[in-house]
């Protein structure tokens, strides 16, 4: 049974989440402030659905304190938030969020995010290289361990960001247009905007070094891997 932390100061709203989340099969906890999170043993959790706007720690800041600690950086982070701005959103995944929903959502709009969350997190869709290693030169990346290796050194890279760099390393000399890609990297979703898979990339380029020119742009187009 997967475990899912809700993390929100409205009680209400964190009471409203845990019934519905529990009647889908899920087991749930709930904690009202940073805080309290932060005495949990957070690792065990699958899931973290966490309101950015609390108390003295906000949802930001815990975020980042999770995605710094080894223990707990693999866990998926989905922001629940009434900020939502294009800037918010961007600030957000650039933490490494799964996802970002905006209040005021529907219950069936944040069970839709978490099934698609939950189903990334136990293996990266790939099925030309579910278990092997795909390598380029010195870059490296294992499905299997959601492991990127640049030069002999591991990359710390958020889901997000591993399932690009993994498609386009797999199809290289593809150019997959930036709808592709959103369609294929957040399947289910609502609303992702072109900006999203820009920042995405660019992130990934500063991590792999001497790599980075090897992921090319075309114009009013999309984004490839070039040998």
């Amino acid at each position: 049974m997967k475990k899912i932390l809700v993390v929100d100061d409205e009680e209400t709203l964190c009471e409203a989440l845990r019934f519905n989340l529990e009647a889908e099969g899920y087991s749930v906890d709930v904690a009202y402030s940073a805080e309290e999170v932060l005495a949990l043993d957070v690792s065990g959790y699958d899931l973290i659905l966490l309101d950015v706007m609390m108390g003295e720690i906000s949802g930001t800041q815990l975020a980042r304190v999770l995605k710094a600690n080894k223990v707990t950086a693999g866990v998926p982070i989905i922001f629940c938030t009434a900020k939502d701005s294009e800037d918010d959103m961007v600030g957000g995944l650039d933490i490494g969020a799964d996802d970002y929903i905006v209040k005021p959502y529907s219950i069936r709009n944040v069970l839709a995010r978490v099934r698609t969350v939950l189903r990334r997190t136990g293996s990266v869709v790939s099925e030309s290289a579910e278990n092997g290693e795909i390598s380029y030169q010195g870059l490296t990346v294992i499905p299997s361990k959601k492991i990127c290796i640049v030069n002999g050194e591991e990359m710390k890279m958020p889901r997000k960001e591993f399932e690009i760099l993994l498609k386009l390393l797999t199809h290289r000399g593809h150019i997959f247009s930036r709808e592709e890609l959103i369609r294929d990297i957040w399947p289910d979703e609502v609303v992702v905007l072109d900006r999203v898979v820009d920042v995405n990339i660019t992130r990934i380029r500063q991590k792999i070094g001497p790599y980075a020119k090897n992921i090319v742009t075309r114009s009013g187009y999309g984004y490839g891997f070039k040998e």
